[in-house]
């Protein structure tokens, strides 16, 4: 076989269990909520925009639009988001965060917080700092590539 380099040792399978791990870390954190770290993610951004549209927030967190419907009906179903009609076109349904969202974004805080802290536990303060920078800019530098790139309206 060629000198072929070891996958376990590859930046796609290291990113593949690094994921892994933060799922892993926020569900533990986060048990007693019942929410999974993408509709975390919906929810923020819906309480920081109220009235977004669901493919303005399929780009805001980058999340494809066919399968961010699932998850808007959860959010919905549990009482955390409603969906409204836009005066301005009633096909357009305008996302907002309930009082109940509300109150689970600040039960939920101090588990995304030690979730975060969590997965950089392992790194020294300055690693942490190069690491988020260095995360940041495969992240930025690679979007265009992904399956449902941040910033996308497609």
């Amino acid at each position: 076989m060629a000198n072929r380099e070891d996958f376990h040792t590859m930046p796609g399978h290291l990113v593949r269990r690094a994921h892994q791990i933060s799922v892993a870390i926020f569900m533990e954190e986060c048990a007693d909520h019942n929410v999974t770290p993408v509709q975390y993610a919906c929810l923020s951004e819906i309480a920081r925009q109220p009235g977004v549209d669901a493919t303005r927030l399929s780009a805001a967190v980058a999340f494809d639009r066919s399968t961010l419907g699932n998850v808007l009906e959860r959010l919905e179903s549990k009482g955390w988001v409603d969906r409204r009609p836009s005066p301005g076109d009633r096909r357009v349904k305008l996302l907002h965060i309930t009082q109940a969202g509300v109150q689970l974004l600040e039960a939920i805080e101090p588990g995304v917080v030690a979730a975060q802290k969590r997965l950089l536990k392992p790194l020294s303060a300055a690693d942490r700092k190069l690491f988020m920078r260095l995360i940041g800019e495969i992240v930025d530098g690679n979007n265009e590539v992904s399956r449902a790139p941040m910033g996308s309206q497609d």
